[in-house]
């Protein structure tokens, strides 16, 4: 090749723009003097929920397990007290026996009632130790056939003592409708020999503990008697006596 040999070059268009490179990263900014400045990535924020306030009671709460456990000591208290009483006192029941029965009177009125009147002798027997019996004002005895009351009396108020035995006298008097058909009935089951008669006992009692005196409850008896015959002024022979009595407060 010659010197003359033509050279081929490049040719640059000075118009063109020249070709820019970003100085910053994609998703950076920059400052006022153009430095960039690096962005910290989004974060998570998690609320906290303070712990919660710890209950208080109510003043009716309180109240309410105090009368409770109140309650329960005097219970405990009552039921020790109770215990001691009884092992120290050995507390019984008395006893009562129908010694006699007699009927002064059994017949029929112009208005066709049934007019009774018997006199009863009862043994009281207390065989308490330590204890006293009060019979107080308002006793009453009272004797039935089937469901019908022949006659009713009042027992006495008085004092019974320690280890006592005390023989009452009670004059029985009353009057009962229907008494035609009553006396029938009475003559036909005397004509069995055996008369089935309940005497019912009603008696307000105070009991007495060595010296202190104790309130009022209420002696509820029956005694279940099968007697011989009816017949007025004639001596009454008891075949048969079953007594139950309870204490009721």
């Amino acid at each position: 090749m010659t010197d003359h040999q033509q050279r081929i070059h490049p040719v640059v268009d000075v118009e063109a723009p020249a070709p820019t490179t970003p100085l910053v990263p994609h998703g950076s900014a920059t400052s006022e003097k153009g430095s960039p400045i690096q962005q910290r990535p989004p974060q998570r924020t998690i609320p906290v929920r303070p712990p919660p306030p710890p209950r208080k009671r109510s003043c009716c709460c309180k109240c309410i397990c105090w009368t409770v456990s109140l309650i329960v000591v005097l219970l405990i208290i009552l039921g020790a007290t109770i215990g001691i009483l009884y092992l120290v006192f050995r507390p019984q029941l008395p006893k009562y026996s129908i010694d006699s029965l007699r009927i002064s009177d059994l017949r029929l009125n112009f208005d066709m009632t049934l007019y009774a009147k018997f006199d009863v002798k009862i043994t009281a027997n207390n065989p308490n130790k330590k204890i006293g019996i009060y019979y107080e004002k308002g006793g009453r005895l009272s004797v039935w056939y089937t469901n019908s009351k022949l006659c009713e009396g009042s027992l006495p108020k008085f004092y019974q003592g320690h280890q006592n035995i005390t023989k009452l006298e009670v004059v029985l008097t009353g009057q009962t409708q229907s008494g035609s058909t009553l006396m029938s009935a009475l003559q036909e089951q005397q004509q069995t020999g055996q008369i089935p008669l309940d005497l019912k006992v009603h008696a307000p009692v105070a009991v007495k503990l060595g010296k202190l005196k104790m309130r009022k409850v209420k002696i509820l008896g029956e005694c279940k008697l099968v007697v011989d015959s009816l017949s007025a002024n004639n001596i009454i022979s008891i075949k048969a006596s079953n007594c139950k009595f309870r204490l009721k407060l």
